[in-house]
């Protein structure tokens, strides 16, 4: 097919749409777009709305009834018919002008707003969706709170605030048995003219609570109109700060530098060097300015974590954005930052999306973690956005981590982001090396060795806890039949299935299919079955029975599927009496455990020789923050590391000269190999039922793709189609095709077009999605 006749088919194909408007695709750099500069108008004949599908386009409407108080603008939010449904859609601009006859659109429905969503929330999603190459309405869509996707109105009516109906001390005398309440009366009575319901429920305090002191007449309850922007009152902070070292001090100096500028920093500290006491600091000097802060963290298991701990600094409220809550808490979130009356914002990669009226600094803490970027969907990297609009608002951005992304490093040596460095723990003592300790020809129990299991008898004996690392859930990576050799595999997918022992089951962690623990080999027969590897249940186990009378806690993903589940086992392990850890990668990432003092790593080969480009500097960073959590108190911490290459040379670079050696090393390979972020990728997946079918939407697409670059003269390579690593998953074949330039701008003109004629072409039987910078090629 010529690149004319595939241009027509797209050109008929868009005309057969309802009521389509323009193909909604391509440019990195940010505009209104057409319809979105048309602005604000009284009485238009379309409107152009952007809809929560997955076609990258807009939809044109006619305008019925009175116009908006505002009239009709971009971020109204307006109730459409599309087929046979009523969907909420976001006006993204009005004319008077459509490709289709103006007596062929439909009306709309209704109009649910009167005022805009805020403006800046509307370029991060402008922007989003273009450099992402993703569906506008469905940016829209995945970054508004859920109960404003289905309609519910934007403004809060009315809100409650609570004053002391008596004295404190009177309150308190009545309250002896109810501490949380004492706590409650002692806070409502630090605001003389009264505290808003979002204020004290921000703190970790109930509306229960609320209710029981309104039931015993100490506390009394108004209703007032919500009001956007009040000032919060001093002081800032509940608690003094901590006294900074020298390094602490000259970063946080040369961050106060760029508070009214875009100024990007790396904070680039050892693990248990003080990054959180800095960003603390930064943050009482934004508000201090009467600005708003917005923390992003990778998991919601950290979250709680540096919610307490801002709690316990700042007496202004400090919010939370996370999957962990209801609609509606994130809906008061979302509203309590939108207004300004929630200064500090704390949340994960999806709280990018938060709007802040006065925005003041952005914090992205361990911005090397994977956990920011979305993997299905729309996969975005929340970092990388949070640069974006740190640049479009005129704000700093600090980026902290002890182990910095690649693509972070190059950044700070090339100079566009401010190096500000680390070195010293606030324990004082040094970060504890890595010790290989040689796996090959000896005997294991549970994954471990005998002198690793002396040294965990050591450190248990002087009074400290051990950490054990393993990255396996389950009791055994797989079961197998020692007389013919046959393996557990899941007939889903190209992988093996897993064995649990709590309760007894093979499980595979692609695809969730579980199947009993069979008693014999299904292949020969015999009874013969054996656990091969080792998993986080298995090594629990072992160290339940050589340590029988120290508590042995396991925190993984099936240890803490009930809520609040890791929560308790955080403050069983704090209490600080000896005991052992068994954990995955759940514990590894910035958690503060004091009384740790040994670490042990059971395999650190799974990334050493793995396909992905990237497996190696995420071992290592995994590594690093691992060994972090040994020695962070006052007494120093050691770690061993077992693996069956001790001569290999980059774990040997890691573990004699640390992470910044290996991590110049691999930034050179990378400019030798052309790999980001020396270069720019971008990665076009296809899946299908049929492999044949897979396989010629992938090769279709690579054809046409090589052929309109060199028709355009494009300097961007196509390469592929290729399978996935993992070719077969969920009974659906994957394939691969990547596109990668030098310059980021033709790579994403390239993936426009891709795009575009995808969403044209594409059949039923394929799934195809684009990733802007993956981050992983399986």
């Amino acid at each position: 097919m010529s690149l004319a006749a595939t241009d027509k088919r797209r050109t008929s194909r868009r005309k057969a749409q309802h009521s389509s408007r323009s193909d909604y695709g391509g440019q990195l750099v940010d505009s209104q777009g057409d319809a979105a500069r048309d602005g604000a108008s009284a009485n238009p004949r379309v409107l152009h709305v952007a809809i929560p599908t997955p076609l990258r386009r807009l939809f044109d409407y006619r305008p019925v009834g009175p116009a908006p108080a505002q009239g009709w603008q971009p971020g109204l939010r307006v109730k459409v018919p599309f087929g046979r449904r009523q969907l909420v859609g976001i006006v993204v601009g009005a004319s008077d002008e459509s490709d289709w006859p103006l007596d062929q659109l439909k009306p709309i429905a209704a109009h649910l707003d009167d005022a805009p969503l805020p403006e800046d929330w509307q370029w991060l999603c402008r922007f989003t969706a273009r450099y992402y190459q993703h569906s506008l309405g469905d940016t829209l869509h995945h970054a508004l709170p859920g109960p404003l996707r289905q309609g519910r109105p934007l403004e809060a009516r009315t809100r409650e605030r609570w004053e002391l109906a008596t004295t404190l001390d009177s309150a308190q005398s009545r309250l002896a048995r109810a501490p949380r309440q004492r706590e409650l009366i002692a806070l409502v009575a630090q605001h003389r003219q009264g505290v808003v319901t979002s204020a004290i429920t921000a703190q970790g305090f109930t509306r229960a609570q609320l209710q029981a002191l309104l039931d015993k007449q100490l506390v009394t309850r108004t209703e007032e109109p919500v009001t956007a922007g009040e000032p919060w009152q001093a002081p800032l902070t509940a608690e003094p700060s901590l006294s900074l070292n020298r390094e602490q001090s000259t970063a946080l100096a040369a961050l106060h530098e760029g508070l009214d500028r875009f100024h990007p920093c790396l904070l680039h500290g050892v693990t248990g060097s003080g990054k959180t006491e800095v960003y603390l600091q930064l943050i009482e000097g934004v508000l201090g300015h009467g600005r708003q802060a917005l923390v992003l963290v990778p998991e919601i298991g950290l979250t709680p974590q540096t919610l307490a701990r801002f709690r316990k600094r700042f007496r202004v409220p400090v919010v939370a954005l996370h999957s962990g809550l209801t609609d509606l808490e994130r809906l008061d979130a979302w509203e309590a930052a939108r207004s300004g009356r929630a200064p500090i914002v704390i949340g994960t990669r999806s709280a990018i999306f938060t709007p802040l009226a006065r925005p003041g600094v952005i914090i992205v803490d361990e911005e090397h973690d994977g956990s920011f970027k979305q993997q299905d969907g729309l996969r975005y990297h929340a970092r990388d956005l949070a640069i974006a609009r740190a640049h479009h608002e005129s704000i700093p951005i600090l980026l902290g981590s002890a182990t910095p992304s690649l693509e972070s490093l190059a950044q700070a040596r090339s100079g566009r982001y401010r190096h500000l460095r680390l070195t010293q723990r606030a324990s004082r003592h040094a970060p504890a090396k890595l010790e290989l300790v040689d796996l090959r020809g000896r005997l294991r129990q549970g994954g471990l060795i005998p002198p690793v299991i002396d040294a965990i008898r050591q450190a248990l004996a002087a009074e400290g806890q051990v950490l054990v690392f393993i990255n396996r859930r389950g009791f055994a990576p797989t079961l197998g039949c020692h007389e013919c050799g046959w393996i557990a595999e899941c007939r889903h997918c190209d992988s093996r299935m897993t064995l649990h022992r709590h309760p007894p089951r093979l499980v595979c962690h692609h695809c969730e299919h579980q199947a009993p623990q069979p008693d014999a080999c299904p292949a020969c027969g015999s009874a013969d079955l054996r656990p091969l590897g080792a998993g986080t249940e298995r090594t629990e186990e072992t160290l339940s029975t050589l340590f029988p009378d120290t508590p042995v806690y396991r925190i993984d993903r099936d240890s803490t599927r009930r809520k609040e589940a890791f929560d308790a086992l955080l403050t069983d392990i704090r209490r600080g009496t000896p005991s052992l850890l068994v954990g995955t990668q759940m514990l590894a990432k910035g958690h503060h455990l004091p009384h740790v003092t040994l670490v042990v790593v059971v395999n650190a080969d799974a990334g050493l020789y793995a396909s992905d480009f990237r497996a190696l500097e995420q071992s290592a960073q995994l590594l690093i923050q691992v060994a972090g959590r040994a020695g962070r108190a006052e007494r120093p911490g050691r770690v061993l590391v077992q693996t069956l290459h001790p001569d290999d040379p980059n774990l040997r670079l890691l573990a004699d000269s640390g992470y910044d050696a290996l991590a110049y090393q691999l930034l050179e390979e990378r400019r030798l190999a052309a790999l980001p972020p020396f270069r720019h990728l971008a990665l076009a997946r296809f899946e299908a039922a049929s492999e044949s079918d897979a396989n010629d939407a992938a090769g279709a697409a690579g054809e046409v793709m090589r052929a309109w670059l060199v028709e355009r003269e494009l300097p961007v390579h196509c390469l592929g189609p290729v399978p996935a690593p993992m070719e077969r998953r969920q009974n659906r074949y994957h394939i691969q095709l990547m596109l990668s330039g030098e310059r980021r701008s033709a790579l994403h003109e390239a993936s426009a077009w891709l795009a575009g004629w995808l969403e044209s072409n594409a059949t039923r039987k394929v799934r195809w999605s684009l990733d802007i910078d993956p981050m992983t090629l399986s």
